[in-house]
């Protein structure tokens, strides 16, 4: 073969490899890049409005950009095609807590000064049956509370009855009634005949918590009796007073009654004797 047709055979092979190699080319491109939106959905999965992708496509400058704009907790993003997509934005909540004023530590503690009964009248006693009236005035107080619980214990059975609960606070002073029959009539423990004392503090704290300057703590300096009518009972059946002490003595009181009288009728007679015996008398 001559070499001018070796020649023209090599040109025309090469001129096919060329043409087969765009080809290719472009075939692979279209593979890779897409052949419009058909194609690309192929390639890469579309972002789900509830499910977010864990993994991003790689970055081509002909992907569109996106912008956004927050309302709320949701973001709508827009892409330069017009198309949409919603993506959630959780916003952190902060709440705001309103502080207590505080004042100085040589202040008191805010309490209560009795009006009903008077604070000098002494210790009052009540049947139960009757309705007990109480009434105070608020003392030391910088801050009122807006509710107050009213409660009366007995250190005899370690009860504690309830007078009032969330009983609104007027600064002019507060009056609580208790009906003690209603309460014997209904109480899982009974009311007994014994010493009560009031307790006096804010709805929103606690018998235990400490007192704070400027501000109701817990009250409980007033004490009051309770006593149950006893039921009628003849002399001749033998009646005792249960809060009495007995009239009668045992028998060691009664020997050591008899020793005192004899020791002291000895020691006056003998003084009498040697007064007269001296001349003194």
């Amino acid at each position: 073969m001559r070499t001018s047709q070796l020649l023209a055979a090599a040109i025309a092979v090469s001129s096919v490899s060329a043409s087969w190699s765009e080809n290719i080319a472009y075939e692979v491109k279209n593979i890779l890049y897409g052949r419009g939106e058909e194609t690309r959905d192929v390639l890469y999965v579309r972002q789900d409005n509830k499910e977010s992708s864990t993994s991003n496509p790689p970055s081509n400058p002909a992907d569109k950009t996106t912008t956004s704009k927050e309302t709320g907790s949701d973001a709508a993003s827009k892409t330069t095609d017009g198309s949409s997509k919603s993506i959630t934005v959780t916003l952190a909540s902060t709440t705001k807590k309103t502080r207590l004023p505080s004042f100085a530590a040589d202040l008191p503690a805010g309490g209560i000064s009795m009006i009903t009964p008077a604070a000098l009248a002494g210790i009052p006693y009540y049947k139960v049956g009757d309705w007990v009236t109480l009434a105070w005035n608020y003392t030391s107080l910088s801050v009122y509370p807006n509710n107050i619980d009213i409660l009366a214990t007995c250190t005899k059975n370690q009860a504690t009855y309830t007078l009032a609960v969330n009983q609104t606070v007027e600064k002019t002073g507060a009056t609580v009634l208790w009906d003690t029959g209603a309460y014997q009539n209904t109480a899982n423990v009974p009311l007994l005949t014994e010493m009560y004392t009031l307790m006096v503090y804010d709805s929103e704290s606690s018998v235990s918590a400490a007192p704070k300057a400027g501000y109701l703590g817990l009250s409980n300096n007033f004490q009051f009796g309770l006593y149950t009518k006893q039921p009628y009972k003849d002399w001749e059946d033998g009646y005792t007073c249960p809060t009495c002490f007995s009239a009668g003595l045992s028998a060691f009181e009664a020997l050591t009654l008899k020793a005192l009288l004899i020791t002291f009728g000895t020691t006056t007679f003998s003084l009498i004797y040697f007064a007269f015996s001296f001349g003194v008398l």
